[in-house]
């Protein structure tokens, strides 16, 4: 048996593969699945509603296949079905209800392959009218009666209403179509019930219409509580007051509770019989109530009594209104009102509390005495029968005397400029008078509401002396005015006049000086100073002085020191002042002027040095002998004369000419030739002459060449052609062969002279 089984087995599973073939051979396929609501999907109350779901699905057999199918409302499962055929899956809604409403969907299964449908919503409308019973229909206060609602056909989770006229009184979930409740109706009269219900259907609710009116009359019970007040007459503060509530009822007396209250205080509780005895006050609430309950039955009654008052609250006032310090004040009490025909003044006392109070009295609510150093609070007390009344509490401020005030200054006084001036008391109570006063002078007068706070006073002073002239009084009665001492305040002089020197002096500055800039200016110090060079913008340095002036060393100058200088300078005035620019020039140090001077002192010498040598050397050349030599030009004449020359001889001596109105010698050196270009650019159209004088010796040969006896003087004359050449004529030519002065000057040199010359005629 265990091997057939086993065969058996192995041959189904085989045949079932995967869910998909029933066979080895055979396949299948969920191809598609639809849901459809028949006749619509929105109907009315009691339509026969058809949910058909059709699937298509795809075999290789001929055998149908197992479906499963599935209902689904908002995704809970209302019905399954197991078929073998293809046909379409039915779901009939017969006599559709409000609670059908929902979204449906259909899903196939086969072997493990499912399919769903899109879900379809169904809507139906329409609900039943509720129907209202009660099991009575006359009852009695505080009687309870039953009610029923019913909604006939309806399903689901269903809220029931109970109305009494439009007052909802009741409310009760079911998930039936009908619900019961009690009800207790206390006001007496004629009620009409209904009710009304409400389907739920997540998240959706459907109200039903209300149903018919039912009438119920509710009775009243003979039950009369009775209220009654002693004296019933006028009442008067401090009478005695009887109260009494009781109620009336023999049959249903022992069933309730019986209540009597004033205003909200509860004075007394019983079952048929409560009372209450007190003073009447004018100030207690007049309304008193005996109530009578019985479960939810209440019966009460009220009433308002009048206490007419005896005497009224007194009043407290203090004479005078402001007082003082141990000045002398009243204070009075008094009651406005009181009932004189029940009260006379006599029987009404007066008392001041606390006790302890320094005030005596001095009549009837009268009290008298100085007022003290500190607040107080005073009360007063009224008495008459029984009946105390206090007055309001007044409280005693005695004000503070103002002290003599103290006159300062806001911030620094700055000459010529606004001025804020502080008057303050230390004590004294507002508020308080402050005049600032000049030399007596008032000048204005602020009024202080404040504890503590300064009056404030502007004013320009013009002098520094001045400031002292001020003085402030303070007033807050009528009787002192304290005045202020002398306003004493340091006056700031704004800084006028910069000025900036230096030492020393600037002609003398010279390198490896200490040089001084002293910048110096008119005002109240300490001064702030700083010290600029035109081109920096940083100040050279910056200092403040307790004087009007101070000094910037600038220790050992050199000419990198050299420049523009000013300075600035401020104090608390806050105005700054600029002085003059000061150029200073640094010049060489002395011992630089000594070295130069030497050195040009030591050229000097050595340059006289030389020249002394060089003229030692050419007049040893020069004492030998100076030999002129002169020959004709002409070719007519062969002799020569040859002239020997000291300086020590007359001919040396005359041989001086001027020319161009200067002493030339002949025996000068000549120009250079620089000074020959320089002279040749500005030669004259006319040729330049120069006159020679000669002196001739005797001649060796007197046959050859007759002379006088002595010197004679021979004139030459030389001319020199506009270029410079000099004319040659038919005069002899004059040969300067050397020419040696005894004395000559370190200036000249020893020319010599060669050329020709054109020479006039001796001259005997």
């Amino acid at each position: 048996m265990g091997p057939l089984l086993l065969l058996t087995s192995t041959l189904l599973s085989s045949y079932f593969h995967a869910g998909r073939t029933v066979n080895a051979d055979r396949f299948f396929t969920i191809r598609n699945i639809t849901l459809s609501i028949e006749p619509s999907t929105d109907v009315t109350r009691n339509t026969n509603v058809t949910l058909r779901c059709k699937a298509v699905v795809s075999s290789s057999g001929q055998k149908a296949l197992s479906r499963e199918y599935t209902i689904y409302k908002d995704d809970n499962t209302v019905y399954t079905k197991t078929s073998s055929t293809s046909e379409d899956l039915l779901y009939p809604l017969s006599e559709a209800r409000v609670s059908n409403t929902g979204k449906y969907k259909c899903k196939i299964n086969i072997e493990e392959k499912n399919k769903t449908s899109e879900a379809k919503k169904l809507t139906v409308t329409g609900l039943s009218k509720p129907i209202v019973k009660l099991n009575k229909d006359v009852v009695s206060e505080g009687e309870e009666i039953t009610a029923t609602c019913t909604a006939h056909g309806e399903t689901g989770s269903i809220f029931f209403y109970f109305y009494d006229d439009s007052k909802e009184i009741q409310e009760k979930k079911v998930n039936s179509n009908r619900a019961e409740t009690n009800l207790r109706i206390t006001s007496v009269g004629i009620h009409k019930i209904h009710c009304a219900y409400t389907v739920l259907i997540t998240p959706y609710s459907f109200k039903s219409e209300e149903s018919s009116t039912v009438h119920v009359t509710v009775k009243e019970l003979p039950i009369k509580p009775v209220l009654e007040i002693f004296p019933r007459s006028k009442i008067y503060e401090g009478d005695q007051l009887d109260i009494l509530c009781t109620v009336r009822d023999v049959q249903q007396r022992s069933e309730g509770n019986l209540y009597l209250s004033q205003g909200n205080q509860l004075l007394n509780a019983g079952d048929t019989q409560v009372n209450h005895s007190k003073v009447a006050l004018a100030k207690d609430p007049g309304e008193f109530e005996c109530r009578f309950e019985m479960g939810d039955v209440v019966k009460y009654v009220s009433k308002t009594v009048s206490v007419t008052e005896l005497f009224s609250v007194p009043t407290f006032t203090m004479s005078p209104a402001e007082v003082f310090q141990k000045e002398n004040m009243t204070l009075t009490c008094k009651s406005e009102r009181f009932a004189s025909e029940r009260l006379s003044s006599q029987e009404l006392t007066y008392t001041l509390e606390p006790p302890e109070s320094p005030l005596t009295p001095k009549g009837p609510g009268v009290f008298h005495g100085k007022a003290l150093q500190f607040d107080f609070n005073y009360t007063c007390v009224a008495r008459a029968r029984g009946i105390v009344k206090p007055s309001e509490t007044l409280t005693v401020r005695p004000k503070v005397s103002v002290s003599i005030p103290k006159i300062s200054v806001v911030g620094r006084a700055v000459l010529g400029r606004p001025l804020k001036i502080l008057c303050l008391s230390d004590s004294g109570s507002p508020p308080i008078n402050y005049t600032l006063l000049r030399e007596y002078d008032q000048l204005s007068t602020t009024v202080v509401k404040k504890p503590f706070q300064p009056a404030v006073f502007t004013v320009t002073i013009t002098k520094p002396d001045e400031i002292t002239k001020y003085m402030c009084e303070a007033k807050n009665n009528h009787r002192e005015t304290p005045l202020s001492k002398r306003l004493h305040a340091s006056v700031v002089v704004p800084l006028t006049h910069p000025l900036m020197i230096v030492n020393p002096d600037l002609s003398d500055i010279s390198e490896g000086d200490h040089l001084y800039l002293i910048c110096s200016v008119v005002g109240t110090p300490p001064v702030t100073f700083k010290w600029y060079r035109v081109g920096n913008e940083q100040p050279l340095n910056t200092t403040t002085s307790n004087e009007n002036n101070t000094a910037y060393q600038i220790p050992e100058v050199s000419k990198q020191d050299s420049g523009t200088y000013y300075c600035e300078a401020f104090n608390h005035a806050n105005n700054v002042v600029i002085s003059n620019r000061v150029n200073i020039q640094v010049h060489l140090a002395l011992w630089k002027k000594q070295v130069i001077g030497g050195f040009c002192m030591l050229a000097v010498s050595v340059l006289v040095v030389v020249s002394v040598l060089c003229f030692i050397s050419k007049r040893g050349k020069r004492e030998a002998s100076a030999e002129l030599s002169v020959k004709p030009s002409s070719p007519k004449s062969d002799d020569s004369l040859t002239v020997n020359l000291t300086h020590d001889t007359e001919v040396y001596k005359a041989a001086t000419v001027r020319v161009n109105r200067a002493a030339v010698s002949v025996w000068s050196e000549r120009p250079p030739e620089a000074a020959n270009d320089e002279e040749s650019s500005v030669v004259s159209n006319e040729p330049d002459v120069e006159y020679t004088e000669v002196v001739h010796p005797r001649p060796l040969d007197p046959a050859r060449v007759p002379l006088r006896k002595g010197t004679d003087t021979v004139y030459s004359e030389l001319q020199n052609s506009p270029h410079g050449a000099a004319d040659h004529h038919d005069y002899g030519s004059v040969e300067y062969a050397e020419l040696n002065s005894e004395h000559p000057e370190s200036n000249h040199y020893c020319p010599e002279v060669n050329g020709h010359q054109e020479l006039p005629v001796p001259v005997d």
